[in-house]
């Protein structure tokens, strides 16, 4: 409660509106992200729902941050390292803008730790590795926090890894965008037609017997800003 805090990322104001209510009247919250779109759904957001007076969005690159020195007690960031092509500048920029002794937060994914249970191993392999590489400028993005923390010379940092898991292969396609996936291995010439109906063939099975299972693994990791 009364802190100033900065979520870089932040999308539609999913995180910074409960946010506002965490710091409550005396705080203050910002959300900075480089889609302007993002950031008026963002304040249509806050509007709706009376929290307009307590958050502030801002169209920012996450490696430039428009905030002085120290001016955030904390900063956090989630789902956003694997879209950026310098990950370690936008670090250095949520820990400058953090005040000495405040908390950086960082969750993100690691595409390639995951999978989708199906006999087509080497397959289903491959189009992982695509995924990771092709479809995310840092797919690997959950494996490097720690080190860009320790990097970073942040102090007391953890690491926590989350696993989700996930039966249901409708809801697996949302999260891996298959539709979007298959398309763009099989145009490169990662996986073959036959190949991908192979593949549809199994998780289609796989589903109509009630064994469906996928997972994806994040990190996520926390450190203070030294003096």
């Amino acid at each position: 409660p009364g802190d100033r805090v900065l979520d870089v990322g932040c999308g539609p104001g999913t995180d910074t509106i409960p946010l506002a209510e965490i710091v409550g009247s005396t705080g203050m919250v910002y959300g900075a992200d480089y889609d302007e779109a993002m950031i008026a759904e963002a304040d249509r957001n806050a509007r709706d729902s009376g929290m307009s007076g307590k958050v502030i969005h801002r169209h920012a690159d996450a490696s430039s941050l428009p905030f002085e020195n120290e001016y955030f007690d904390s900063c956090r960031s989630e789902r956003l390292f694997q879209h950026l092509l310098d990950p370690a500048a936008a670090l250095a920029e949520m820990t400058r803008v953090t005040r000495i002794g405040g908390w950086i937060v960082v969750l993100d994914t690691d595409w390639a730790s995951g999978g989708m249970d199906i006999p087509e191993i080497e397959i289903e392999r491959r189009l992982v590795q695509f995924n990771t590489e092709r479809m995310f400028h840092n797919g690997y993005a959950g494996r490097q926090l720690y080190r860009l923390f320790r990097v970073q010379g942040l102090l007391d940092v953890s690491c926590e890894a989350f696993t989700l898991t996930v039966t249901n292969y409708a809801i697996a396609r949302q999260i891996w965008t298959l539709d979007r996936l298959e398309q763009a291995a099989v145009a490169e010439g990662v996986i073959s037609k036959s190949e991908l109906k192979r593949l549809r063939t199994s998780f289609e099975r796989a589903e109509a017997e009630g064994s469906f299972f996928g997972y994806g693994s994040m990190m996520l990791v926390a450190g203070r800003r030294g003096g």
